[in-house]
């Protein structure tokens, strides 16, 4: 939201306050306190008819910094609120001269200037990385009375800005004006289905706005050496948060905010779909789940979209009987088809639906001020959407999902949560214009929380479509609806790369496009970036996803690249446990993993897939691509070619190929199996050894199913010695060097041939030596 007019000016009708000189700096039990002036003291009648705010600084977490700017702070909060962790504060110190107050926290410092001209400025060390300057932080009012609170925070010469969820516009966010308001607006506009209240930036540093409500940024927008973000209200609070790698600012942020769960094993396979307003019925899905089988294409997952209910009674709970008149037998026997079963579901409750009128009754619905239900027509007729800040409506809500639980089904597809008035009253009293970005927050933790009540922890998972800070402990989530062609399987990668950059762990997208039916290059194409992905899944609109409705090599390509992405599950498990230790996305944007790279810094049409695999999806029907290949020595994972780095290249690829590169000093797990991705990782496990340079060492991880570690092995170089260890399963596994040369001779364990070792099973402590030509 812009307030100045240019340079020099403020808009017409709008007054702003804006910090000008320091009063006073306490020390309080959380941290600090300022109180800062809008107006110059020059004596006691200038302390008369003035506004001052006060300034709270606190740190939660070390390296994290919160700032409080109020006005009035007689303001009752009536929520909702983000949950965040707790600290206790006892890492901050506190350290005064007479120019200075100064916080200390982690590796971050804060410095409060105490003289005339009021600033805060953020170290990192002896480096300043941001700060609030002369009437950065401000109180501001319009002609009609409304109030707000502001600050701004200095982007550096050449820092750039990313993140703030979802989103499909550019990459960099540098000159963009983003207004974070869920709204079902497809991959094609400013629009966005998951709006995070969080940027991270190239210099290693992040800033998470504490606010539930739209926050409107203006990202070196209204000014351009300025981050500026701004909430309607008497209070404003953000979090500073150092890192010093992108990296490590997500893995505090995530501290802070919620890590993701980690996914069970079988939702990282192939996903197929009845699509969205196709006739199907349990013939037709059996033809699809068998037309799979005949073809040799693994299917893991098989998903039944909003026609499983009767149309204008979403939601209901209860399966069309006209077209699935078993659904109890005919869940029973896909799943002994190894298949698992997820259904579409949404938060609204249409008319017809029996569960409205029982919804009505007992207060379970969004209310009008007046007290009648809040009802619409936009998209089931007369629907109400349910109250879920009202504990016996999520438990009413809850038992029905717990009835299909219990008849079969393992996952559901949480959809919308986007489309959320403010016109109405909460059970809990809540603020409504704070609900709406909330809501989906509160309606993905009740499905979640059934999963994992009947299914176990860990075991759950939903397929869901808004979220919003905090929202990344519910994984997974997809893009939403994109249209069938390049244009859209490009922007989605955008989104999904800013949202890795927002702490989210695990993101998928619907292969093909939702929108109209892709010709079968875009299909074939998409495949490739799909199975790549961290979640994978053929899902349409109007026609099915199959893969031969395209063409025969369709379905080769299907084949090709999902039994490519079983066979790397040890190494894609890792990563996923890694997300959800640390907080760091399965799919990284190239600046997460080279941040002393310029050149990646503003790259969004490659990523890297964990800290080993590059990826560089083709998004043109000759099947050209230009990618960057950052310094090193990189192999080609699926024809060997080793090339240096450090440069852009230009190639052509068939279907069955895409650039797809193990960066050097990696050890890539490859699993035993190609046609399923829950299985035992660890079980004729084989290990590559890419391109490990003398003096360096490397490591890999096998997880068990349950992601824990089971197997870890360690290589080491030193001239032409490697020196292997592995702790761990004590299950027989093989190892590889790629791009080394020949061995000459192994020591401890059984070499195969020229490039290969053989390590037996039974031994859980396992050491060689491998001597190379």
């Amino acid at each position: 939201m812009k307030f100045t007019d240019g340079l020099w000016l403020v808009r017409d009708g709008i007054t702003i306050n804006g910090a000008v000189q320091n009063y006073a700096v306490e020390k309080t039990a959380e941290g600090l306190t300022a109180i800062t002036q809008t107006t110059p003291i020059t004596g006691r009648a200038a302390t008369l008819n003035s506004t001052l705010l006060t300034v709270k600084f606190h740190s939660p977490l070390p390296g994290v910094v919160g700032i409080k700017i109020i006005h009035n702070d007689g303001v009752i909060d009536r929520g909702p609120s983000f949950e965040l962790t707790q600290g206790t504060g006892d890492h901050v110190q506190i350290e005064e001269t007479e120019a200075q107050t100064v916080l200390i926290s982690g590796g971050l410092r804060v410095v409060i200037n105490k003289g005339t001209h009021w600033s805060v400025d953020f170290y990192r060390g002896d480096e300043r990385i941001t700060g609030s300057g002369y009437k950065s932080m401000a109180y501001i009012t319009d002609q009609d009375g409304n109030t707000f609170m502001r600050e701004e925070l200095d982007i550096g010469i050449g820092e750039f800005v990313y993140g703030l969820g979802e989103r499909f516009t550019a990459f960099v966010k540098n000159g963009q004006v983003v207004d974070l308001w869920n709204k079902d607006g497809g991959t094609s506009s400013e629009q966005a289905y998951k709006n995070v209240p969080f940027y991270v930036t190239s210099k290693g540093y992040g800033v998470f706005v504490n606010q539930p409500e739209l926050v409107s940024y203006e990202i070196a927008s209204e000014k351009v050496k300025k981050a500026q973000f701004s909430v309607a209200g008497e209070s404003l609070e953000y979090f500073v948060i150092e890192g010093p790698t992108i990296k490590e600012v997500i893995t505090k942020y995530t501290s802070l905010t919620g890590k993701p769960a980690l996914p069970p094993a079988w939702t990282f396979g192939l996903w197929l779909t009845t699509s969205f307003t196709t006739d199907y019925d349990e013939a037709t899905v059996n033809s699809f789940v068998e037309g799979m089988a005949e073809r040799d294409l693994p299917l893991h997952v098989f998903h039944f979209d909003c026609f499983w209910m009767r149309e204008y009674q979403w939601t209901d709970f209860q399966w069309d009987s006209r077209v699935f008149p078993d659904p109890v037998g005919m869940l029973k026997r896909l799943h002994e088809k190894g298949l698992k079963i997820c259904v579409w579901i949404n938060s609204y409750i249409g008319q017809r639906s029996p569960l409205f009128e029982e919804g009505k009754k007992n207060g379970y619905l969004l209310k009008k001020p007046s007290g009648d239900v809040y009802q619409t027509d936009l998209w089931q007729a007369g629907m109400g959407l349910v109250d879920f800040t009202n504990p016996a409506a999520c438990e009413w809500y809850a038992g029905y999902l717990r009835d299909l639980v219990d008849m079969g089904v393992d996952s559901f597809k949480t959809d919308f949560g986007e489309r959320i008035p403010t016109d109405v009253v909460y059970f809990d009293g809540s603020d409504p214009h704070k609900m709406h970005n909330y809501y989906t927050q509160l309606y993905n933790k009740v499905v979640f929380e059934v999963l994992e009540e009947k299914l176990g922890k860990g075991e759950a998972a939903v397929f869901a479509r808004s979220a919003t800070a905090g929202g990344q402990q519910f994984p997974v989530h997809w893009g939403g609806d994109c249209y069938a062609d390049y244009e859209s399987m490009a922007e989605s990668l955008r989104g999904g790369l800013s949202l890795g950059l927002s702490g989210f762990g695990f993101w998928s997208h619907d292969i093909g496009g939702f929108e109209n039916t892709a010709p079968a290059h875009v299909f074939k194409r998409w495949l490739a970036f799909g199975l790549l992905s961290s979640h994978s899944r053929l899902h349409g609109s109007t026609s099915y996803r199959v893969p031969w409705a395209y063409d025969d090599e369709a379905v080769d390509v299907t084949r090709f690249f999902t039994k490519l992405k079983c066979s790397l599950m040890p190494y894609l498990y890792d990563v996923a446990g890694q997300a959800h230790e640390q907080g760091w996305a399965s799919m990284r944007a190239m600046v997460m993993e080279f941040p002393e790279d310029p050149t990646c810094e503003v790259l969004d049409r490659q990523y890297m897939l964990g800290d080993s695999l590059l990826v560089a999806p083709i998004f043109q029907e000759n099947g050209e691509v230009k990618y960057y290949l950052p310094a090193g020595r990189w192999t080609h994972l699926l024809n060997g070619e080793t090339v240096e780095g450090g440069s852009w290249r230009k190639e052509k690829h068939d279907f069955f190929s895409l650039p797809l590169f193990v960066r050097q000093n990696s050890l890539l797990a490859v699993g035993s199996e190609d046609s399923r991705p829950d299985y035992d990782f660890a079980e004729g496990v084989k290990f590559g050894l890419y391109s490990l340079e003398d003096g360096k060492a490397t490591t890999a991880t096998v997880r068990d199913i349950n992601g824990a570690p089971e197997l870890k092995v360690e290589a080491a170089r030193s001239g032409n010695t490697i020196t292997v260890t592995a702790e761990g399963s004590g299950k027989a596994f093989t190892f590889a060097v790629k791009d080394l040369g020949a061995i000459a001779s192994v020591e401890g364990a059984e070499q195969a041939d020229e490039t290969t070792v053989k390590v037996n099973a039974g031994a859980t402590s396992v050491s060689f030596t491998i001597t190379l030509k």
